[in-house]
């Protein structure tokens, strides 16, 4: 269920696989995997993920429906 939502976001987002990739520092076949469940999220991805999202880790963990979109200050 979570690596559904994390495929969703990133396609609402009009990311491809290969920015989210980058973004999180690592291939564009590993990210593929984390999407198929077939990876894991390391704790650092997971911070990633919500920021660059604006959700929080709850929804990307599937804890909770809500995305509880986190405000980013820019200073």
């Amino acid at each position: 269920m979570r690596y559904r939502r994390i495929k969703d976001l990133r396609e609402d987002a009009d990311f491809t696989q290969e920015f989210v990739a980058n973004y999180l520092f690592c291939s564009q076949a590993s990210y593929s995997r984390i999407e198929s469940g077939k990876r894991g999220l390391s704790i650092e991805d997971l911070i990633r993920l919500s920021n660059l999202y604006c959700v929080s880790t709850d929804y990307l963990l599937g804890l909770s429906d809500y995305p509880k979109r986190i405000k980013k200050n820019i200073k």
